[in-house]
């Protein structure tokens, strides 16, 4: 199987990665800047890398059309600058806009606990990325955990 996985620079696409591998999945790797990511460590052909920046539409072009799955593992918390909840909602929209164009009939996305009516805005801006990733023309798995602290 051929599986798109962003956000490969983060905790949880470090440990996923590995385990696609090992099950013999060949795992394009989606990257803001490529000098980030060292593929070489994982010592597999079975990785591609490619540079999407998934604010802007047309590098989601990269993304190949023949990808069976995908991982949307990405988040704008980061972001220095800006409105995360908008930048977040702009980037599902690519980024379902364009796996539609795709084979694609998976997308797993990783959001939070959204048990609650009055939500905090990281939390609200999860359930509005996973409305608009539900809006599209392909199955949506979304795995919803609580704060990820790591090893």
């Amino acid at each position: 199987m051929k599986i798109l996985l962003t956000g490969v620079t983060g905790y949880i696409a470090k440990r996923l990665l590995p385990v696609l591998l090992a099950e013999g999945h060949d795992v394009v790797c989606c990257v803001r800047d490529r000098k980030r990511f060292d593929a070489s460590r994982y010592n597999s052909d079975r990785i591609s890398i490619i540079e999407v920046d998934f604010l802007n539409a047309e590098t989601l072009k990269e993304i190949p059309a023949d990808i069976n799955a995908a991982y949307y593992l990405i988040h704008s918390m980061a972001a220095s600058t800006g409105d995360f909840e908008a930048m977040e909602a702009i980037s599902a929209t690519h980024f379902r806009d364009r796996i539609q164009q795709t084979n694609a009939r998976q997308v797993i996305y990783l959001s939070g606990i959204v048990n609650e009516e009055t939500l905090s805005k990281h939390l609200t801006s999860r359930k509005n990325v996973e409305q608009i990733l539900a809006s599209g023309s392909y199955s949506l798995t979304t795995l919803r955990a609580g704060v990820i602290v790591g090893s």
